[in-house]
């Protein structure tokens, strides 16, 4: 099944649309049409709306189905995929996530890098050396692509700015010679923001991430120092002055709601109250107890992106104006179809570099042995074995994405995650596909919604 028809409640109104996947057409209709719908495709019915549909004359259900059917006629309903792709191209990278040190001067209690470390015992820095020949294996890996990405990761990158500063220079000083661009961007905690920092983030990064759970207690909660301090303010007044510079160039406000604070709309909403107006909460993925996100939350998690879908509405028609990352969704243009079918690219285009040069698929599986794939300081080490693996990892090799109405925009999910909580690259987590659902249908909607002539 390709057509989904779903609802959202707005204000006094109840929206209801049928979305064709394949297509990519999305189609407000009436409430009987939505639920003639929800009967041709066998998405069961509620108690009301089996009783609102039993109301219905079979005369106007036959005239809507004959609708539907001239649609289906015209391609833009249970329409088929028209790209045939079996496997990622292998061997053209175009993005590496240098792994700036494996280090932190915070103790998050979720990270999955083990407080930074990725499950290491030294707390490693990247020497300058490293991140200049990861630069060059970059270059000569890169095949015919001219756009480049580099991406300052950790733990935590600020604490190594020698290593990322260099690696800027000399990154810019071979894009001449090469014929290759460079974009940077950089994911911190904001503890070492300082005005210096400040200043040539600003100057250097295309992106630059800043790392915030949202209200004062739900981000002390999970993120203090090694000796257990509260740093809450410290950050936020560190990423205020890093807004206040930055003006239209691109960051974003990311947050990790966990199952303390089920009500993160409220964090986002706080998020933007400081001043923030690009930003992204994102579900832990966890197995500690206290924190995970268990199937028995997925409920008030789905009404809360609907809670938080209204408020969205509501601000951006204000001076409170927000992009929330999850919601921006664009029918007309992006993603190209080669992205939708395979991804972030991860174990392809996209690598990670650990600081003593190691090269893995992506930065979760720094320091994962069996995913290794050479070194940066032994380029004759690159074993492209690994990639071959992920190549094969797209979304129309998975059997149970078949019918989402989301594949195309996850594309099959976070393949970390998939292995780590489905045990398999190919099969997806089923807690993190319920939420993407949800999220597609409220982005679907809202672009609906405010591209309405009504909508003020």
């Amino acid at each position: 099944m390709s057509s989904h028809p779903f609802c959202f409640r707005y204000g006094d109104k109840t929206y209801c649309f049928l979305f064709d996947t394949e297509s990519g057409s999305l189609h407000n209709v009436d409430r009987v049409t939505f639920l003639c719908a929800k009967e041709r495709y066998k998405i069961p019915l509620t108690e009301e709306e089996k009783s609102e549909y039993a109301l219905v004359p079979a005369t106007e259900k036959d005239e809507i189905n004959a609708e539907l059917d001239e649609l289906v006629s015209m391609g833009v309903l249970e329409s088929e995929c028209g790209v045939v792709m079996n496997k990622k191209r292998v061997g053209e990278v175009k993005a590496l996530c240098l792994h700036i040190c494996h280090d932190c001067n915070l103790r998050c209690r979720y990270c999955f890098a083990d407080e930074g470390t990725y499950h290491t015992a030294d707390r490693a820095h990247m020497p300058v050396e490293v991140g200049l020949k990861a630069v060059d294996f970059l270059i000569a890996n890169s095949g015919n692509r001219r756009n480049l990405e580099i991406d300052f990761f950790g733990g935590e990158p600020l604490m190594n700015m020698k290593t990322v500063k260099a690696v800027v220079e000399y990154a810019r000083s071979r894009e001449k010679e090469t014929g290759r661009t460079f974009n940077f961007t950089m994911t911190t905690n904001c503890l070492l923001l300082n005005d210096e920092n400040i200043r040539w983030l600003n100057d250097n990064m295309y992106n630059v991430v800043l790392s915030i759970d949202g209200r004062r207690d739900v981000h002390n909660r999970v993120r203090k120092t090694p000796n257990g301090k509260d740093v809450f303010d410290v950050i936020k007044d560190n990423a205020l002055r890093f807004r206040a510079v930055r003006g239209d160039k691109s960051y974003y406000v990311r947050g990790t709601f966990t199952a303390h604070n089920l009500d993160f709309a409220d964090d986002v909403l706080y998020l933007n109250d400081l001043g923030f107006d690009q930003i992204s909460m994102e579900p832990v993925v966890t197995d500690i107890p206290d924190l995970a996100i268990k199937e028995e939350h997925i409920p008030a998690i789905l009404d809360e992106y609907e809670r938080l879908a209204r408020a969205y509405i509501d601000r951006r028609k204000t001076d409170k104006w927000f992009n929330f990352f999850h919601f921006m969704i664009d029918l007309d243009g992006g993603p190209c179809v080669i992205k939708r079918l395979t991804g972030c690219g991860s174990g392809c285009e996209y690598l990670a570099v650990t600081p003593r040069g190691d090269i893995y698929p992506c930065h979760q599986f720094a320091e994962n042995k069996p995913y290794y794939m050479g070194n940066v300081l032994r380029s004759s080490d690159y074993d492209l074995g690994v990639s071959e693996k992920f190549a094969r990892n797209i979304v129309t090799n998975k059997p149970e994405c078949a019918d989402c109405i989301a594949k195309y925009y996850c594309s099959g999910g976070c393949v970390a995650n998939n292995l780590n909580y489905a045990g398999s690259m190919d099969k997806p987590y089923g807690i993190s596909c319920m939420m993407m659902r949800k999220r597609m249908e409220l982005s679907l909607a809202i672009s609906a919604i405010e591209s309405a002539p009504d909508n003020e």
